[in-house]
């Protein structure tokens, strides 16, 4: 068994939870920077309008805007083939509604670009990270309102036309599947139905209709973008994003089976149907039914979504849960929550490890559609702790990469198509779903902390050398 030869081996990151300068050069305010800080027993909030003396982590992330070389030559120096960063949609444009692209703004993101093809990195970048402008949600209800379809086509034209030659591989939207989940239509679809007050992020106001009209409005969107790629570069390959997340009937019961294929459907499968396949499927139209929920659709959607089908599919992948039709101890990972699996061990964060389901995930999504796959988030967030001479010897990071790159080994072993991984937190970052710098991924440590310390200087931890044997290696030396 081996990876293919080309394989594209590197690391994932997101504007929001790194370049901090939140408002330097133009920049506008995102759906991020008005996300407080949070921790694995204190949900984040969402704050219409900015609190003084309340921490929002986005402001100064780890400073990459003002280091972004010196973070590129270490992910060149572990041997980075691809680096899957995303563009901030106000830097580009601040509002969302401007007709022409903030210029810094754009000269930003060419430097990013072009300093990884000085390596010989290519750039996969993310266009929408959680990072809709929040003037696009108080006027539109982010994708809500079918006007911010527009405002994403003009966003994206400005980025095909700024790097056609220089970018290939492009996601429209990161995790677009999470706009299933109530807390999802925040992040991943700027739904917010509370402007008056503040919201705990975990409990947001959701109304279902509305959360899955903007859904279908993010998909009209991708499709139009993926036609638009292809118009501008045909060399262009545009890709989806999803979570998968693995999942088991709890029992044999035939009841946990048919509940686990109904979260299949909605969670693993709805998303990328339509984006894969460029139509709806048949098993939406009964739970839309069941749940009083009435998706208003244009006439040419139909059409367009069939135009539209990425060329690729990519996901996160960071545990499993099990479903039950009855009463069951839960376990919660990346914003979504099951049955918890007795069989299965977890992360400092709760988060059950399955390497396994990883081969699971990635048969059952080449067997459904047959596209090449990149495996484009994939770690362990944990407490690093530094010795007493300086060294972090995260071994509990490279066990848990070394485990889930086996089992691709072995998906690729069974003929799934399998072209790239970028293993998620390269450099460590702010976290998504807790908003806290204690939860580290990275395989460089960032000396800042969540009490406001620390200088933000760079250091290697032991995954760094590991991961980078692992990278000259193709995936043979894992130990």
């Amino acid at each position: 068994m081996s990876f293919p030869e080309g394989f594209l081996w590197g690391g994932a990151t997101a504007a929001n939870q790194l370049e901090g300068a939140w408002d330097e050069d133009g920049k506008g305010v995102s759906i991020s920077d008005i996300s407080t800080g949070g921790s694995a027993g204190k949900s984040k909030r969402i704050t219409p309008v900015l609190e003084d003396g309340t921490y929002y982590p986005s402001h100064v992330a780890i400073d990459h805007y003002h280091r972004y070389k010196e973070d590129i030559r270490l992910f060149a120096e572990m041997g980075f083939k691809v680096y899957r960063f995303s563009v901030n949609w106000t830097r580009i444009f601040p509002t969302g509604l401007e007709k022409e692209p903030n210029e810094k703004g754009l000269r930003f993101y060419e430097g990013v670009v072009d300093e990884c093809l000085k390596y010989g990195i290519e750039p996969l970048i993310t266009i929408c990270h959680y990072e809709i402008p929040f003037e696009l949600v108080k006027r539109y209800n982010g994708f809500a309102g079918r006007e911010t379809i527009d405002c994403f086509i003009r966003y994206c034209r400005a980025l095909f036309e700024r790097f056609k030659g220089k970018v290939k591989y492009w996601l429209t939207f990161n995790e677009l599947n999470n706009g299933t989940n109530p807390v999802g239509g925040f992040l991943a679809l700027g739904v917010l139905n509370e402007l008056e007050k503040p919201t705990v992020f975990q409990e947001p106001k959701d109304v279902p209709e509305i959360r899955f009209q903007a859904l279908h409005h993010a998909f009209v969107a991708s499709a139009m973008a993926v036609r638009l790629a292809h118009e501008i570069d045909p060399d262009y390959r545009v890709g989806c994003m999803q979570i998968f997340c693995t999942s088991y009937p709890l029992t044999p019961k035939p009841e946990d089976t048919m509940a686990n294929i109904e979260f299949y459907h909605r969670m693993n499968w709805f998303c990328a149907d339509v984006q894969c396949r460029g139509y709806y499927p048949s098993y939406m139209k009964r739970y839309f039914r069941e749940n009083k929920i009435n998706v208003k659709m244009e006439p040419e959607d139909e059409r367009v979504l069939q135009e539209g089908p990425v060329d690729f599919y990519t996901c996160s992948y960071y545990m499993s849960f099990c479903q039950t039709a009855g009463e069951a101890e839960s376990a919660l990972g990346n914003m979504i929550q099951g049955a918890k699996n007795p069989y299965l061990k977890a992360s400092d964060w709760g988060w059950q490890i399955d390497p396994v389901g990883l081969r699971v995930a990635l048969n059952q999504i080449y067997d459904r559609y047959q596209l090449p796959i990149m495996v484009v988030e994939n770690g362990l967030g944990a407490y690093d702790k530094k010795e007493a001479d300086g060294s972090i010897n995260d071994d509990y990071r490279i066990d848990y990469l070394r485990q889930h790159i086996k089992q691709m080994e072995e998906a690729v072993d069974d003929g799934v198509d399998l072209i790239g991984y970028t293993t998620w937190g390269c450099i460590d970052l702010v976290s998504a779903s807790t908003g806290e710098y204690a939860k580290r991924y990275g395989f460089i440590y960032v000396n800042r902390f969540d009490d406001g310390t620390g200088d933000f200087s760079r250091e290697k931890k032991k995954s760094f050398d590991w991961y980078k044997r692992v990278i000259a290696s193709n995936g043979k030396e894992l130990d």
